[in-house]
């Protein structure tokens, strides 16, 4: 168990080097996807300042411990950020948003374009005083289409770029995935291209308007595999990557749970079948037809695996370097032998929280990440502090305080 202190990390000279420290990045986002994004630049070094409203971010009050607790989204997405709580639609609060945006490198909002028009946060507006932005808004929709206000959560996204389809057509039922898979792809998203953005402005000088539309980078993700006959004019057959459409592709019981097993090939299917016992099942097969008739291979898989335990079938896959793994209860994913170790699912002390997992970063750098150098912060725990950075008195401070503060329920 380790513990990490709740102010910044040195970067003078002597401190470990992250890759984007100096960079500073406004998070004016909300819920998961932009605050994803944000999270990991965080983690790569970037001074990520949170402007949240009055009531703070929703995450906050979502899946707490108790009613006084953050919430448990909130613990890992604010990580390695400030928080300042500014009331964007008063004049204070406004104005200290943009004297913020003065001395950033980025800024990233899920707002609708409607709303930033009326609070007059759109780049237009600030890269009159900051040409250097980097400016990046990921709503819905287009922002030059008819549903460019729409309200888009992940499950709307889903619906309208044909994940939906998909396990409608391999289940029968038109089920959202049960993963923010939009939200977090997105955020994926934002997080490289304004990367992009940034490491453009290093040859030109000038920052830029970044949008990610959730429904056209989700449309895109979809159809990598499953674009299938449309990629033909005309098309030249139905969408869909047969082997992950077909009805069998699950999971297999074994003697003791399930795992992923996966002959892959002839050669390993070949293998699979002499170890069951049954080398006749591999006479409805050749070399030719094996890919085409993966459907019937699922079926006739499904037949033989509850012979042996789940560890005996990790034994015989390894062997044979059969693609496989054991389905892992997430409740239990902190005694995994994989999982325990490789910082993934650290415990660390937060100053007021207590004991918690900090999911960790899965990409290896082979110079210092950093970790995490900020748990997540209290609401407005930083708002003094980092308006005093950029010049405000105490009394400008204690103003903006004032017009941010909620009233009172």
């Amino acid at each position: 168990m380790s513990t990490v202190s709740s102010a910044s990390a040195p970067t003078g000279a002597g401190a470990p080097a992250r890759p984007l420290d100096g960079l500073r990045v406004i998070d004016m986002a909300g819920v998961i996807m932009g605050p994803y994004a944000c999270q990991i630049l965080g983690d790569l070094g970037a001074d990520v300042i949170k402007i949240e409203p009055p009531t703070g971010d929703v995450m906050r009050r979502l899946h707490r411990r108790d009613a006084d607790s953050t919430g448990a989204l909130a613990l890992n997405l604010n990580r390695n950020k400030r928080s300042v709580r500014l009331d964007l639609k008063t004049p204070e609060g406004r104005q200290a948003a943009l004297d913020l945006v003065a001395t950033a490198d980025a800024l990233i909002t899920n707002m609708r374009p409607r709303a930033l028009r009326k609070l007059g946060l759109t780049y237009e507006d600030l890269a009159e005083t900051n040409p250097g932005l980097v400016y990046c808004n990921a709503q819905g929709f287009r922002s030059d289409s008819p549903a460019a206000d729409y309200a888009a959560y992940d499950e709307v996204i889903q619906a309208c770029t044909g994940m939906v389809d998909l396990m409608r057509r391999t289940t029968g039922k038109p089920y959202y995935v049960p993963t923010a898979l939009a939200d977090k792809v997105c955020g994926l998203t934002i997080a490289y291209s304004v990367l992009a953005a940034l490491l453009g402005r290093q040859r030109t000088g000038k920052g830029q308007h970044v949008e990610v539309p959730m429904a056209d980078t989700m449309f895109a993700f979809t159809l990598v595999e499953h674009i299938g006959g449309l990629a033909y004019e005309p098309p030249a057959g139905p969408v869909g990557f047969p082997r992950s459409l077909e009805p069998g592709h699950a999971a297999f019981p074994t003697r003791d749970g399930h795992a992923c097993i996966l002959p892959y090939s002839y050669r390993d299917a070949d293998a699979f079948f002499a170890f069951v016992g049954h080398p006749e099942e591999m006479d409805r097969f050749t070399r030719e037809n094996f890919q085409s008739k993966v459907g019937e291979l699922y079926e006739v898989l499904a037949l033989y695996t509850e012979q042996h335990t789940t560890a005996e079938w990790e034994a015989f896959c390894s062997e044979h370097s059969i693609p496989f793994a054991p389905v892992m209860d997430l409740d239990h994913a902190g005694e995994h032998a994989y999982w325990a170790k490789g910082g993934m699912l650290d415990v660390q002390q937060h100053p007021r929280e207590g004991g918690y997992r900090v999911i960790g970063n899965p990409v290896r750098f082979s110079g210092e990440t950093g970790g995490v150098r900020r748990h997540c912060p209290e609401l407005g725990e930083d708002t003094e502090s980092v308006l005093s950075e950029i010049g405000y008195s105490p009394e400008r401070i204690a103003a903006v305080l004032d017009a941010s503060t909620p009233p009172a329920s």
